[in-house]
């Protein structure tokens, strides 16, 4: 028999996506194929007629996915339907594919998780399906043999929703694992304070935009500031909020926000995972977490190593 496995690779934003190719990247010796988000019944039906354009189900997030496998030449098999794989890899289990249970799963940390709220206390009360409560329940599909996370602190916090600790493994996470290299960079602003906005509203959450650009400017205490906007915000009206609270300041809709970070003086956001990268490179954070549960995220830098490490849990598991 020949010695050479098949994996499949299941992208999703193009966060998750990268991970997942410099993963494979790491498995020269077996035969890796990649597909895009992809799920069953109500949430394939609804995302087949757009609407869930604005989640990895579609929209940007899934074009940018397939253009990446095409640009990097990537053996795509949508769906995961051409083969029998002996292993799956996966960014996101608050919706599981039918056709990966029972397999061995690897479930590999995207980033910052929502906070719990009510709705995760409904999904947990009530048995309602995971996405009800976004990132908030990740890991709780159980469906997986390890699971692959940032830093201790990660391990802490999905141990207490009840993960078996023996199932999750601190490799650190590709991505978030060499913040350092960001520092080398040609954006040209320095000593400035980056606002991160949030999508919430776009995904059907609250969230008081004028109370946040007002906490923005009072960090600020009259430095420069840039607003780097969430790529599936809508543009004019997070543009118009800003003008009427602090106006003059540079607002930027798209670019990279790693640079930003590494040339900011401070960081103010909700929980995005834009967190990771500033906790890497020690700069001031403000969010709605604490600064002892950020101290407690703070990803592990292992040089960017960390897509070598969960190479090798994948060996163990083939």
């Amino acid at each position: 028999m020949s010695s050479r496995k098949k994996i499949l690779f299941i992208g999703g934003s193009l966060n998750q996506t990268t991970m997942m190719h410099q993963i494979a990247q790491a498995l020269p010796e077996h035969d890796c194929f990649f597909s895009g988000f992809y799920a069953d019944g109500l949430a394939r039906w609804l995302a087949g007629r757009g609407m869930l354009d604005k989640t990895i189900l579609g929209g940007k997030h899934l074009k940018g996915t397939i253009e990446y496998f095409s640009e990097n030449k990537l053996p795509v098999d949508h769906r995961g339907e051409a083969h029998d794989y002996d292993l799956v890899l996966i960014g996101t289990d608050t919706i599981v594919p039918r056709n990966i249970l029972g397999k061995k799963v690897i479930l590999v940390q995207e980033g910052m998780m929502v906070p719990e709220d009510w709705r995760y206390r409904l999904v947990r009360h009530f048995g309602l399906p995971r996405y009800f409560a976004n990132t908030s329940t990740t890991g709780l599909s159980h469906c997986y043999v390890r699971f692959c996370v940032a830093s201790e602190g990660f391990r802490e916090l999905f141990a207490a929703k009840g993960i078996d600790p023996e199932k999750i493994a601190v490799t650190g996470i590709p991505n978030f694992d060499h913040a350092a290299q960001y520092l080398d960079n040609d954006f040209p602003h320095h000593n400035y304070v980056l606002a991160a906005t949030s999508a919430l509203r776009e995904s059907w959450n609250y969230e008081n935009r004028l109370a946040y650009l007002k906490k923005v400017v009072r960090i600020a205490e009259g430095r420069p500031i840039i607003f780097k906007l969430h790529p599936n915000e809508r543009l004019e009206r997070a543009t118009r909020e800003i003008e009427r609270i602090a106006p003059g300041n540079l607002i930027y809709s798209s670019g990279n926000t790693n640079h930003m970070i590494a040339n900011c003086d401070a960081l103010v956001t909700k929980f995005s995972t834009v967190l990771m990268v500033a906790l890497a490179l020690d700069k001031p954070v403000y969010s709605d977490l604490s600064q002892e549960e950020l101290v407690k995220l703070k990803p592990i830098q292992n040089g960017g190593t960390s897509a070598l490490r969960i190479a090798d849990i994948c060996r163990e598991y083939l």
